[in-house]
């Protein structure tokens, strides 16, 4: 006689379960300030800031100091390891600098894609080695929850079969061993928009890759209540010819979302994926209103889609810093108003109806 093993206790169980919850709590959603110092020396470029460690606290202060108002519609912050450990002007950990607003700390914890061998062009994600002391130190330094992203893509023969199996594999070993760590795992396999597909192909694809990432989280035991999805929205390639409507990706993402993501997930918090930040929170609400089950919260957890108008204007320079700030609370209202599914749109920010979309993105 078999039995299922029982790897955490009902108390670890419920402090996951409560942590997931509150992230996703209605009308509220996450901040991805987790930009490798790579991307932000992108992110800076355009600006013309220097990408010196300085400069990256300095932004991200900007960012955690905003207006306690923030803390209405975002609940959680997803941070790089440099960030987790710096401090603002007055020597407080940035953690604790959240933790007064009301906002959990969370981390990233994957150390970045590699390529797949035996595959064309496709990936997978590394970083699982010391990851279980890693997540024990985070704990102890006061995240809650944490974030790996894997990353695949529609070509004409991808995705593989071996890319989709060997991610999902990876996502679940990578939240086993966070729930084991007191951290609640964001499972985030990301379909990237590059490509000419149509909106039915990506929802194929998104069903695909859903259903084989849930099948590894229940082999491995994988306490689904103490969990979250972090899905791209189901939308046609950057280079696709046909335009859709937010209706049209509304109901071929919860469609997929139906036939693949267990009831028992407590919420799924959409990446931007190079969307402008008008049509994240437009494609959103759309999500939220249109009609059907959906047993988990939908809301979002944006990087891009939060910050490019901050970006702007910050500049770089002191004098933006109140500007840039207002811009947050902006785009946080507009996005914790569409997880409610009442968005009206027309919120004037400095990049809203700007492309973020940059190919073949890494963090």
């Amino acid at each position: 006689m078999t039995c299922c093993p029982v790897y955490l206790s009902r108390e670890q169980q419920k402090e996951l379960a409560d942590i997931a919850n509150a992230i996703v709590a209605p009308g509220k959603g996450i901040l991805a300030a987790d930009e490798s110092t790579g991307t932000m020396g992108k992110r800076f470029s355009a600006i013309n800031c220097e990408n010196i460690e300085e400069n990256r606290r300095l932004y991200r202060q900007l960012l955690f100091s905003a207006d306690n108002a923030v803390a209405e519609n975002i609940s959680g912050v997803i941070m790089y390891h440099e960030t987790f450990y710096q401090k603002d002007d007055n020597g407080v950990l940035f953690t604790e600098v959240l933790k007064k607003k009301g906002m959990i700390p969370g981390i990233k914890v994957d150390k970045g894609v590699v390529p797949l061998g035996g595959t064309t062009n496709e990936c997978t994600t590394q970083g699982l080695d010391g990851l279980a002391e890693r997540c024990a130190q985070y704990k102890k330094d006061g995240a809650q929850f944490a974030k790996w992203r894997c990353v695949l893509k529609i070509q004409q023969y991808t995705p593989s079969n071996l890319a989709i199996i060997e991610n999902a594999n990876v996502l679940a070993r990578y939240a086993t061993i966070c729930q084991q760590n007191g951290l609640v795992p964001i499972v985030e396999p990301e379909i990237l928009p590059d490509g000419e597909h149509d909106l039915r192909r990506c929802q194929y694809e998104t069903e695909k890759v859903l259903a084989a990432v849930y099948k590894a989280l229940s082999d491995h035991h994988v306490f689904l209540e103490g969990t979250l999805l972090k899905p791209n929205m189901v939308t046609q390639g950057h280079s696709c010819t046909t335009k859709y409507s937010p209706q049209d990706i509304a109901y071929a993402t919860v469609t997929a979302l139906q036939r693949t993501v267990p009831a028992a997930v407590p919420g799924i918090t959409f990446l931007s994926g190079g969307q402008s930040e008008e049509d994240a929170s437009i494609n959103l609400d759309a999500i939220n209103k249109w009609p059907g089950k959906k047993p988990w919260a939908l809301t979002f957890s944006y990087g891009r889609a939060l910050q490019a108008s901050v970006l702007k204007a910050w500049g770089g320079k002191p004098e933006g810093l109140k500007a840039g700030q207002d811009e947050l609370l902006k785009r946080a209202k507009a996005n914790g108003s569409a997880a409610l599914g009442k968005y009206e749109g027309g919120v004037s920010s400095l990049s809203a109806g700007e492309s973020l979309y940059v190919a073949n993105h890494a963090y």
